[in-house]
Parts: C-alpha cells; structure tokens; sequence
C-alpha cells in the first residue's frame, strides 16, 4: 500500500470512529430528556448540575490519572477550561429549567437547531464552510426530527406554540452551540479525557461558586428515587461518558456534522419514552426517523469535501 493510500485508509478509520462516537453520544443524551422532565421539577437545575459536574469530573480524573496523567499541555492557556465548562453548564442548566415545563419530545424539537447554529459557529471559528450536500442533509434531517416530533400530525404542527420552557431551552441550545467549535478551536493536543476532565472540573467550580445558595437550600435527604437514579444517569453516562464522545468525535468530524447527530436525538428519547412506559409513538413517526437516517447517509457521502 502507498503511503497516499494508507493515509487516506487512516482517515477513513478516523472518520468511522467519529461517526460511531457521535452515534453513542446522541443515544446517551436522549436518555438527559426523558429522565430529566422526570426529575427537574424535585430539585433546583443549579444544584442538580452542579452536583452532576462534580460526581462527573470526579469520573474522568480517575480515568486521567489511571490513563494519561495530567501533562504540561492540560495547564497551558487554563482560561480555556473555564470558559468550555462555563458554556456546558449554561446549557445544562436551562436545559433542566426548560424541562421543568416542556415535554421532553418538545424540548427534544428545540435542540434540532443546534446544528444550524453549530455551523455558523463553525464558519466564525474554524472557518468550516457548508457544502450544498451538507447544506441539504442539515434540511433533510431537520424535516424529519419535526416529523417525529409532531409524530407526523400537521395539524399539531400548525398549533405548536413555543412556551416558556422552550424559549429558555433555546439560550442554553445557542451556548452548547458555540461550545462545539470553540472545543476544537482551543484543543492544544491534551487526549480527550483530560480536556474532559479540565472542563467538567472548571465547569463544577463555578456551579458551586455561583449556585452555593441553591445547593445549600436543597434538602438532599428528602429528594425522591428519580432525583439520584436521574443524577447517576447523567453523571456517569450522559457528562463523562457524553462529554468524551463528544470530545472524541469533535476532533475528526466538522463541527457542523458532529452536532448534526442531534437529529437522531427526537427518534432516540421516543424509544426511552418506549422503555419508560411514557407513551408509543404512531407509524406515522416512522417516516421521520427515515428521514434522521437519510440526513446521516447524506453526511456519510460527504467525507472528502468537508
């Protein structure tokens, strides 16, 4: 094999590897809507986070230290873990405070426009423009995430009224937004697990700086089962484990593609509805899902161009 072609053979593995790790993630994630509206309603959001981020970034330093170690690299330009674990906080948190009124299909809607934002993101900080086939797959994919949505009823979609759980949702979408690009732009060569780990502990200081009130107000001993099944949930699977595919996939796959993902979230949290005995969706939400996975296969062709 020449060595053009095993470069290119490296960088197809790299691409797969990307697109496994997205795949993951977004699965993970979904289970964030489902167990949070069962949750967000018995605790305060700033100390649901802020207990999450610390029990998450507790995680990944086990990991650093039994892996990588903390190297020279992780402390260089430090204000960068501040700033990435400041953005992933906002978002958690009004995502919580979101989903303390929105249904987590609607809030699910909202999180559909992460991509496009994404991609502006992108251009502004990676210079990452969108070819036309990309273009088409983010219309594509978000057509079909309305369809699931909505569940295939026009009429509902006629209806749809963004309320206040949505509106507040959708500030906390724009900072996860810039949080993707922003990743890629401020890496200085650290493995994924120590940039995951600087931004969940940067991120959990300042819950904790910020939100000390709140978390000192709650009565942690009388919170029902939800509450920590859903703080176990998100600590272990949809923080440390979330935050590193996302970390892993951001470095090997465009910023817009990495967060196009999002649109298979609507189809996963209408399977953990499934599995929770929250409701089964009709057949009409089936050719929505078609449509999540034509936007992915869209993506899949688009390799060499982005």
């Amino acid at each position: 094999m020449t060595p053009a072609a095993e470069a290119a053979a490296r960088r197809r593995g790299q691409l797969a590897r990307g697109h496994a790790a997205m795949l993951a993630f977004s699965a993970s994630i979904a289970g964030s809507f489902s167990l949070g509206s069962m949750a967000a309603n018995a605790i305060d959001p700033a100390a649901l986070t802020a207990l999450r981020f610390a029990l998450a970034a507790a995680l990944m330093g086990a990991v650093v230290a039994l892996g990588p170690g903390l190297r020279r690299a992780a402390f260089a330009a430090p204000w960068r873990w501040p700033l990435l674990g400041g953005l992933m906080a906002v978002y958690f948190v009004l995502m919580f405070e979101g989903l303390r009124t929105a249904p987590a299909v609607s809030a699910a809607a909202v999180f559909t426009l992460t991509p496009v934002m994404t991609a502006g993101f992108g251009y502004l900080l990676l210079a990452q423009a969108t070819t036309r086939r990309m273009a088409l797959a983010l219309a594509v994919g978000a057509a079909g995430a309305l369809w699931v949505i909505f569940r295939g009823d026009a009429a509902a979609a006629l209806r749809f009224e963004v309320g206040r759980g949505e509106a507040v949702y959708f500030l906390g979408c724009i900072a996860h937004a810039a949080f993707t690009p922003l990743l890629k732009r401020l890496n200085r060569g650290e493995p994924g697990a120590v940039a995951t780990f600087g931004f969940l502990a940067a991120g959990a200081a300042l819950l904790f700086a910020f939100g000390g009130p709140r978390i000192a107000a709650t009565d942690w001993a009388a919170l029902p089962a939800i509450v920590w099944i859903t703080l176990a949930y998100l600590a272990v699977i949809a923080s440390a484990l979330s935050f590193f595919l996302l970390q892993y996939g951001a470095m090997r796959l465009p910023a817009a593609k990495v967060m196009a993902y999002s649109y298979l979230i609507p189809s996963w949290v209408l399977l953990w509805e499934i599995a929770l005995g929250r409701g089964v969706p009709p057949a009409l939400a089936l050719p929505g899902v078609a449509l999540t996975l034509a936007a992915l296969a869209l993506l899949l062709k688009d390799e060499e161009r982005a």
